[in-house]
């Protein structure tokens, strides 16, 4: 009996490692380590926001539009989560690449704003900020391009028969990725014009003008008596 039982056991391994069982376990092990370093770098970029916005606010108080954008799009990148559970839910992804597109908007809005004030660019803690960020971004876009490929190794695996009747027996499904439009939309520079318009001058009103002498009233001369 023991024997037929580790006979079974053996068929079915080498069964499952046929079908690709072995595999599609460890290319959504690959999927998700990559997603979790998606994560990683953009929870490091909403990190430098509220110090980003600090500083920039030192030194430009008066724009407020752009602060107020930066910071509601970093809260609404908190509230969108996304996990490696949910990494099938074409939705959720669609709305996790809305919810980071905003901020890479408004992040570029803000250093828009940055280069109309000298002296913020020549503050120290803002270079050393603005650095943190480009390197960051950079991190960002090699970190969402391996998750893109280790999604795609994926897909294309459990598509494929016989894999597909294996994914299909355990619950696999191909897992949602970034989009051509997201991609092109966030790298789109914003189009937006935060140059100042000139300020008005108040209308100079011209200047009195100094009275002029009015000659005296001529004194009535006495009439002669009748």
């Amino acid at each position: 009996m023991r024997a037929i039982r580790r006979l079974s056991l053996l068929l079915l391994v080498l069964l499952l490692s046929g079908c690709g069982y072995n595999q599609i376990q460890s290319k959504d092990e690959g999927v998700k380590a990559a997603w979790s370093e998606v994560l990683n770098q953009y929870q490091r970029r909403a990190d430098l926001v509220p110090n980003l916005v600090e500083t920039v606010k030192g030194y430009a108080a008066h724009e407020e539009a752009v602060f107020t954008q930066v910071t509601n799009a970093r809260a609404k990148v908190g509230q969108t989560t996304l996990s490696v559970d949910d990494l099938d839910d074409a939705a959720k992804m669609a709305q996790f690449q809305a919810a980071q597109g905003e901020l890479s908007s408004a992040l570029s809005r803000l250093m828009v704003v940055s280069e109309n004030y000298p002296q913020l660019k020549a503050d120290g803690l803002f270079q050393n900020l603005q650095a943190q960020l480009e390197g960051t971004e950079n991190r960002v876009t090699v970190a969402r391009q391996r998750f893109i490929e280790a999604t795609q190794d994926f897909n294309t695996y459990v598509r494929q028969f016989p894999q597909n009747l294996t994914a299909m027996i355990f619950g696999y499904k191909a897992k949602a990725n970034f989009t051509v439009e997201n991609e092109r939309e966030i790298s789109r520079p914003p189009s937006v014009d935060f140059s100042r318009p000139a300020q008005t001058q108040p209308q100079q009103l011209p200047p009195p003008q100094p009275a002029t002498a009015q000659p005296a009233p001529a004194e009535p001369q006495p009439q002669p008596a009748q």
